[in-house]
C-alpha cells in the first residue's frame, strides 16, 4: 500500500453519474478515494451513508470524494439509489486502481486468508501527493475522521487552547462553590479542618 509522501497514482475509471473521472482531472482539490469491498453489504453501505451525509462538509472545506470498487457501473446505480447515496461511484473491474494504491491484497477473514479489496482511504492533496492514508479501515466514525484531517491537521490546535482558558476560569469559580457544599455534607470536625 502507498504512505504518505508518496505521489498518487492517475486513474480514470467509469462513474455511477455518468463519463469517466480521472484523478488528473482533479488537479488542484484535495480529493478523498475511498476503496470498499462491495455494493449493498452491510459495512459497505454504512461507510457510502456516512460519506454522502457529511459530502456537503467536504465540498466546504475543498475536498472531493470518491468510492471505488470492483462493481459495474450499472450495480453502482442501483447501489445510490436505493439509499440516495451522494458520494460518486467509480468502477475498476479489472482492479487496475485498486492494484496502484494497494488497495487488493490477501487479508484475514474470519480467521481465514482471502484474497480481496481492503477497505483503505487515501487523502490527496491538491499537489497529487497522498497526504495520509487510512488501512483496513473501520467504517464506524471513518467519514468523520477523514473529515477532521481534511479540514486540516492545525485545527484541532486552536480547539484546544479554547478549552484551557475556559479552565483555567472554571477551578476557580468551582473552588469557591466546593468548599460550601463540602460543608454541608461533612460533618463538623471535617469541615472544621478545612478552613479558609
Amino acid at each position: 500500500m502507498l504512505n504518505a509522501g508518496d505521489r498518487a497514482p492517475d486513474f480514470s475509471l467509469e462513474s455511477d453519474q455518468g463519463g469517466k473521472v480521472s484523478l488528473s482531472g482533479l488537479r488542484g482539490k484535495t480529493v478523498v478515494l475511498y476503496f470498499y469491498p462491495k455494493d449493498d453489504t452491510p459495512g459497505c453501505t454504512r461507510e457510502a451513508q456516512a460519506f454522502s451525509a457529511a459530502m456537503s462538509a467536504f465540498a466546504e472545506a475543498g475536498a472531493v470524494v470518491l468510492g471505488v470498487s470492483r462493481d459495474s457501473v450499472e450495480r453502482h446505480r442501483k447501489f445510490r439509489d436505493k439509499y440516495e447515496l451522494a458520494v460518486p461511484l467509480l468502477s475498476d473491474p479489472d482492479l487496475a486502481a485498486h492494484d496502484a494504491y494497494g488497495a487488493y491484497g490477501e487479508k484475514s477473514m474470519y480467521g481465514k486468508k482471502v484474497m480481496g479489496t481492503i477497505r483503505s482511504t487515501f487523502i490527496i492533496g491538491p499537489d497529487g501527493v497522498i497526504k495520509h492514508v487510512f488501512g483496513s479501515v473501520k467504517v464506524d466514525g471513518h467519514a468523520d475522521a477523514v473529515l477532521a484531517l481534511v479540514r486540516g491537521a492545525g485545527a484541532p490546535a486552536p480547539a484546544a487552547k479554547a478549552p484551557s482558558k475556559a479552565s483555567a476560569k472554571a477551578p476557580a469559580k468551582a473552588s469557591a462553590k466546593a468548599p460550601a457544599k463540602r460543608a454541608a455534607v461533612k460533618t463538623p470536625s471535617k469541615t472544621a479542618a478545612k478552613p479558609r
